[in-house]
């Protein structure tokens, strides 16, 4: 069960040891990706065939689906699924829809005005895992700000099912996102695949999604090593939850457990100003895990998490952000007190009746969102992240004449006389 430490009893090192999450200290998982890397380089569609092969125990013919058959797949889901899959995508559509604006112009002189538009990254690759569970809610989260943001081409790769297709709901979200073609491709060789292009597989400009420590450091590879871009370096999940005496143990039980059942490394965090709360939340923990399909995966993960014991409600908020969770959870009745005190986090969710699931599935919120204190430097995934934003700036005859001379002194005192010149001469133009 969950480690429990006093914070004041913490040295500094002790905590940056308790922070540091999903570190590859003697770089075996870098060395496997870069090999995997150099294979899909240098044998393209044929080794994405091996790969699938090898890691996802199947044996393609070819390695997409097309519309068709992403249709007749997606005939199959219940009407139960397929209403809460379009419940799910009015709320995501609603919220990201909001975030594309138009930003007025501004005059910073006279005759001088400048502004910034939108374009679209071309370009998009999405990623969406398979490996122990299959994550429908993941291609809506990033397909969604990819249309909302006019991305003209979308590349989707996916991990194929042991039958070498899809499941009935990555396919019906095909569907509501007009992609018509998914690509069976998994794990580090998908990030390759897109990063530098194959036969079937178009080059993106940049690539979107979360996946295990080896999808983490394949984008983290590319991303230095290409032209593409990405996301962020999204890895395995996690929570911190803070709770005071408000919060309702069985509550943060499930709240730990639901981060712990994604994967073995996911990580499940409790920062409590109560003993009482550690305790009756880890005496919940017990309880619940026996229940769940999956507890073998998720009392993993509970293995390698851990609970602090703060001495009040700020105190354990200095060690969140020292954290910087992907999601953070203020199970307290005070939680207006203390929100202005989050510096560091993905996505946060407000008081004893919000869960983590519900941003992770349907509230309107993306949940795909930067891991491993990332959040130190990462947002989440926006329309902003398809989108790039241009500036522009006009100058009149007024204009260049008012700004003249301060760029003709600011370019001779750095001693760029044809910087100077460029303005020189339109100003003499006018006279």
């Amino acid at each position: 069960m969950l480690k429990t430490y006093t914070y004041t009893e913490l040295s500094e090192a002790a905590i940056d040891k308790l922070v540091s999450r999903n570190a590859d200290e003697n770089n075996s998982i870098g060395e496997r990706v870069e090999s995997i890397i150099a294979a899909v380089r240098a044998k393209g569609d044929f080794a994405l065939l091996e790969f699938a092969e090898a890691f996802d125990k199947v044996k393609l013919s070819r390695l997409y689906l097309d519309r068709d058959e992403i249709g007749r797949i997606a005939e199959s889901i219940g009407e139960d699924q397929k209403s809460a899959i379009n419940t799910a995508y009015q709320n995501i559509y609603r919220f990201h829809e909001s975030q594309l604006k138009q930003e007025q112009k501004v005059e910073t002189m006279p005759g001088v005005t400048c502004w910034r538009e939108t374009r679209p990254i071309e370009k998009v690759g999405l990623y969406i895992p398979g490996g122990t569970a299959v994550l429908p809610s993941t291609f809506l989260m990033l397909g969604i700000p990819a249309k909302i943001a006019g991305s003209k081409e979308i590349i989707v790769c996916s991990p194929p099912q042991k039958d070498g297709l899809i499941n009935c709901y990555i396919a019906y979200v095909a569907k509501l996102l007009e992609i018509d073609r998914i690509y069976l491709v998994g794990g580090a060789q998908a990030v390759a695949a897109m990063a530098y292009g194959t036969a079937s597989i178009t080059k993106v400009d940049k690539i979107f999604g979360p996946g295990n420590q080896y999808v983490t450091r394949a984008k983290t590879i590319i991303q230095s090593s290409t032209q593409t871009s990405i996301d962020m370096p999204a890895g395995p999940s996690e929570v911190l939850v803070i709770a005071d005496e408000t919060a309702n143990p069985v509550f943060v039980a499930a709240d730990l457990l639901a981060q712990a059942e994604h994967g073995p490394d996911s990580q499940a965090v409790l920062v409590s100003t109560s003993s009482s709360i550690i305790e009756q939340t880890i005496e919940e923990l017990k309880k619940q895990l026996e229940e769940l399909p999956r507890k073998e995966i998720a009392a993993k993960a509970i293995e390698n998490s851990y609970a602090i014991l703060a001495q009040d409600l700020n105190t354990a908020m200095e060690f969140s952000n020292k954290y910087a969770p992907e999601h953070l959870i203020l199970a307290t009745d005070n939680w207006e007190k203390i929100t202005a005190g989050i510096s560091n986090a993905g996505s946060v969710f407000l008081g004893n009746l919000t869960p983590e699931s519900a941003g992770d599935y349907a509230s309107g919120t993306n949940h795909t969102l930067p891991t491993s204190a990332y959040a130190r430097s990462y947002s989440g995934v926006s329309v902003d992240s398809f989108i790039k934003k241009i500036t522009f700036q006009h100058l009149s005859p007024e204009g260049i004449n008012n700004l003249g001379n301060t760029v003709e002194i600011l370019a001779e005192l750095e001693g760029l006389q044809a910087h100077k010149n460029a303005v020189t001469v339109r100003k003499s133009s006018l006279t």
